[in-house]
């Protein structure tokens, strides 16, 4: 209970000064992981990895984020400017992965192959909320907002099958099972999630769409009803042998997909939510993972997260962006903001109810600081980056006056990402 009362106190006192917190490099996964972090090394709280609601919480977390991001992509925004993330997704994160491999392997040999590939998986991933002023901070182009935005919320559901397929793998050589049960096992997985989200997400879409056009639907109802269909889909695909974070996901894609824009806005909900849930996901982060974590971290451990958070992301993320209408300040802008955040912390937890080897004890040490790191450098650079980017991508709009601005140029420049919005 000590970690009840301190959560709820730290909750309520964070609120009282939450508009003053707005204006400073400050944010609140920062807060809860460093409350959580310092309470637990303090001796005040004890909140354990491998406890029901830890595993509970986390889970229940990414549910819903995972099926808020896939229900809030606009498909039709995402078509009009679809070449930012589709880039990032197509091209970055397959090199992301492959170079936090080649590191991984290069930084710590003790790791197996298998090993090194499930760290570069668990910090593939972003999570936009760890740098919020990035999406929210209306003086940067809105394409450029969208494209990071849907790059984080893609490449949360992208990776779970990714890692999924890792962890069987990895339990195999554990175990000593065959090649082909671990290829079972991983395809199981990702079909019987798909299935599951597809199922209940268009089933779910379309009912309550239905029901909401003949007024037969309430709106705290309706609102419960969105809550059950992610809900509903995990559930399912666990029953079932598959991945409940795939359902989740798809289910999102498919309940978007089906729904009108009357009946989008009870999404919202899940938002909402999942902002409550994740303030506390990050305490316990801080408490249960971070805490224990900071005592096993060595020097090499360090070199991979630093490395992990700069080169393993922004170079994959530049070649990416290679002919694209980006100046090299975005690039190197987009390539900073990629924060590990929740979705990195659920394979963690992931990770340690599967595996129990020296080496994902490595993986898991490694995957936790990075996160921690991130929080921090991520939260503070965000809104000051946000702002001087702003500035520099205003005072480079194009010239009217300039007598080498040829038509072509300048349909160009509208086109571009970079180009300044009135």
């Amino acid at each position: 209970m000590s970690a009840v009362l301190v959560l709820a106190v730290g909750v309520a006192a964070y609120a009282l000064v939450s508009q003053r917190t707005a204006r400073l490099p400050i944010t609140a996964p920062m807060v809860f992981v460093a409350l959580g972090a310092l309470t637990a090394a303090l001796g005040i709280v004890d909140v354990p990895v491998a406890g029901e609601a830890t595993s509970v919480l986390i889970e229940a977390t990414l549910v819903l984020v995972l099926f808020s991001d896939a229900v809030s992509v606009d498909l039709r925004t995402l078509r009009r400017n679809a070449w930012l993330p589709l880039r990032l997704l197509a091209i970055g994160l397959p090199l992301v992965l492959g170079l936090g491999w080649l590191v991984a392997t290069w930084v710590l040999p003790s790791l197996t192959l298998v090993e090194a590939a499930l760290l570069a998986a668990l910090l593939t991933p972003t999570d936009a909320a760890l740098g919020q002023a990035v999406v929210t901070d209306r003086r940067l182009p809105e394409r450029l907002r969208e494209g990071i935005s849907v790059e984080s919320g893609l490449n949360d559901g992208i990776m779970v099958p990714v890692v999924t397929v890792l962890l069987a793998f990895a339990v195999r050589d554990e175990e000593g099972a065959s090649a082909g049960s671990a290829v079972r096992l991983a395809a199981e997985q990702v079909g019987y999630g798909v299935a599951a989200g597809v199922g209940f997400g268009l089933l779910g879409g379309h009912l309550l769409h239905r029901g909401s056009l003949r007024r037969e639907v309430s709106g705290v109802y309706r609102q419960l009803g969105t809550l059950a269909v992610p809900v509903a889909a995990y559930a399912a695909a666990h029953l079932a042998g598959g991945n409940g974070f795939i359902a989740a996901f798809v289910a999102g894609l498919s309940f978007g997909a089906m729904t009108c824009a009357q009946c989008r806005d009870t999404a919202d909900v899940t938002t909402d939510d999942g902002v409550l849930l994740t303030t506390i996901a990050f305490f316990v982060f801080g408490a249960a993972f971070l805490a224990p974590a900071l005592g096993k971290v060595t020097p090499a451990h360090l070199l991979y997260v630093v490395l992990s958070l700069t080169v393993v992301r922004m170079l994959p993320v530049g070649l990416a962006l290679l002919g694209t209408p980006t100046t090299r300040q975005t690039r190197v802008f987009i390539g900073w903001f990629g924060p590990r955040g929740l979705a990195t912390i659920l394979f963690i937890l992931l990770l340690t109810q599967e595996l129990d080897t020296a080496g994902a004890e490595v993986v898991a040490t490694v995957a936790t600081v990075a996160v921690g790191v991130s929080v921090l450098l991520h939260g503070a650079t965000a809104a000051p980056w946000a702002g001087h980017l702003a500035a520099g991508l205003a005072g480079e709009g194009p010239q009217p006056t300039a007598a080498r601005a040829s038509h072509r140029v300048h349909r160009r420049a509208d086109r571009s990402v970079d180009a300044p919005h009135p």
